[in-house]
């Protein structure tokens, strides 16, 4: 290696190891420490020499370790959040994630789909696969609050599957401050899943 690839390896491993283990990354992560081509022969090394792990083209981490379970894999939103960039690109879980997230569904779905306002990219990842799709700005209107997930999550229920279970396990897991939030943006609500919204905020039941 030559003064300036050590340079440049020698500032990808600090900015790796102030991450901490668990750190999810791209090469984007370290597009301002050096060359395209000397960030990838520094991820290369670290590879090769078991420090760092590679999950899927283009994307690494920096493994935890569990004394019985050995090494853990990254959490689905660690892996988003990395997919998404290094200036932290918003995402809004959906479909049946979202629904798993608040607990309106018991199944881990092996598909997950974030919107994003970042760029569409799709990885696979032993058996799950991880979508980040991109779309309009106001489809990101609440991306990163409760509401948006509560939004997403009833979208794709679906009106007619809505029932009295449903509407509980909502007023059971959304605080006041939660229910506050939703209040604030159920504009960017659908009409039905608006009267869901005041329903919960009135502690009356849908029907």
């Amino acid at each position: 290696m030559n003064k300036q690839q050590k340079s440049t390896d020698s500032k990808i491993l600090s900015r790796i190891y102030g991450h901490g283990r668990g750190w999810v990354f791209t090469p984007n992560h370290f597009k301002d420490l050096g060359s395209r081509d000397a960030i990838a022969s520094a991820l290369k090394r670290h590879k090769q020499s078991g420090l760092i792990r590679q999950l899927a083209r283009g994307l690494y981490d920096y493994p935890k370790s569990d004394p019985e379970l050995g090494i853990l894999h990254p959490s689905t939103d660690e892996i988003a959040k990395a997919l998404a960039g290094r200036d932290a690109s918003r995402l809004q879980p959906t479909g049946a994630y979202a629904t798993n997230l608040l607990g309106l569904s018991t199944q881990v779905p092996m598909k997950t789909t974030y919107l994003t306002d970042s760029l569409s990219r799709t990885v696979h990842i032993g058996g799950r696969q991880i979508i980040l799709k991109r779309t309009t700005p106001r489809n990101m209107a609440t991306a990163g609050k409760i509401s948006g997930l509560v939004i997403h999550a009833l979208r794709y229920i679906g009106r007619a599957q809505v029932d009295d279970a449903v509407i509980a396990q909502l007023d059971r897991i959304l605080n006041k401050k939660a229910k506050s939030q939703l209040m604030k943006d159920i504009h960017h609500a659908p009409a039905w899943i608006a009267d869901i919204i005041r329903a919960l905020n009135s502690g009356e039941k849908t029907g």
